[in-house]
């Protein structure tokens, strides 16, 4: 099969950085579907790893963590799937990615394609869907009455990436908050306000007077998505007291003590924690993109693809990844059939 994949860590401006490679075609064991992979998108995961991972001697790792297709083979112990449907799915973190004709996952991780898109908009929708959900739900657990005090509000910081375009329309649609979003581009703004929005404010600025004059009062709930260090002084002035703070990206630094005197409530998220450790909660991830696709399907929610760079070969893979580097991407990078 047709894949691509990289052995050593290199800039993506290298031409080594990602290649086309032939490999054998997997079978499929226990819960494992085998997927024909149709369209895939690209996340910071990808260039974390392709940048950072070392493979062992002589491996070729394939990477890519999003995906949409059709299951081409299944294992015995399957019960949630037949040949010939179509799913989407991120995948698991330690094993072969998608960047491949054919990609083994474990079918709790596995939804239903979203009957009225294609597999490249899909493709666009599971790993950030899955990690807004999991913060909005799981771990603000935004649909509880907030704090006293608290205002019914939401900031979700770097509004124009893929996760926080989906935790947006998923905010808007399955609760009564309202949503504050952060963009720093004429663009990006326009970008966050068609995702739904209420208010949008720049980031590149303090954050805390500009939600002073909102005159909304004090945001119960902050999403931080990216460069939660450089904002973390003014996450602390603007959060309501008692009020909860979630993350997702790494910062170098994160020093929690003067969140103390709100007791303000601190959540990472990673979607890779419920296959990593195989909770027994492990298939919720594959109810929560059922309801995605639900909702997609009802026309509540939509696609955050933004670019469609055609083939999934290395040479799209290295545009890809080096559009995402950039810091400019804004929504979700697609690649389709190989």
């Amino acid at each position: 099969m047709k894949a691509v994949a990289f052995r050593t860590p290199l800039p993506v401006s290298d031409e080594r950085s990602l290649v086309d490679v032939e490999l054998g075609t997997p079978e499929p064991t226990g819960r494992d579907l085998l997927v024909a992979v149709r369209a895939v998108s690209v996340n910071p995961v990808d260039t974390k790893v392709r940048g950072g991972a070392i493979p062992l001697d002589g491996e070729t790792k394939v990477i890519g963590w999003d995906a949409a297709g059709i299951v081409a083979a299944v294992g015995p112990d399957v019960e949630r799937f037949a040949v010939g449907d179509e799913v989407f799915y991120a995948g698991e973190l330690l094993r072969a990615g998608s960047n491949a004709e054919f990609q083994l996952v474990d079918e709790r991780l596995v939804g239903r394609k979203p009957r009225s898109i294609g597999f490249a908009e899909a493709a666009a929708l599971p790993l950030t869907g899955i990690t807004a959900w999991e913060t909005l739900f799981d771990r603000l657990d935004v649909t509880h009455r907030p704090p006293a005090g608290a205002t019914n509000t939401i900031l979700i910081i770097g509004g124009g990436g893929g996760v926080a375009s989906i935790a947006v329309q998923l905010a808007k649609a399955r609760t009564d908050l309202t949503v504050i979003g952060t963009a720093s581009r004429p663009e990006t703004r326009d970008w966050v306000r068609a995702q739904g929005a209420d208010h949008v404010i720049d980031h590149s600025k303090p954050l805390p007077e500009q939600i002073a004059a909102l005159g909304l009062g004090a945001p119960a709930y902050v999403f931080s998505t990216t460069h939660t260090d450089s904002h973390l002084a003014g996450i602390g002035e603007l959060i309501a007291p008692q009020g909860r703070l979630a993350l997702i990206d790494d910062p170098e630094r994160f020093d929690v003590v003067p969140l103390k005197t709100k007791a303000i409530s601190v959540h990472w998220e990673l979607m890779f924690t419920r296959p990593l450790f195989r909770t027994a909660d492990m298939g919720e991830q594959g109810r929560i993109l059922d309801a995605i696709a639900a909702m997609v399907d009802a026309g509540q929610i939509r696609s955050t693809m933004t670019q469609n760079l055609g083939r999934i070969d290395a040479a799209n893979l290295r545009r890809a990844h080096a559009l995402l580097e950039s810091g400019r991407a804004m929504g979700k990078i697609v690649l389709e059939g190989f």
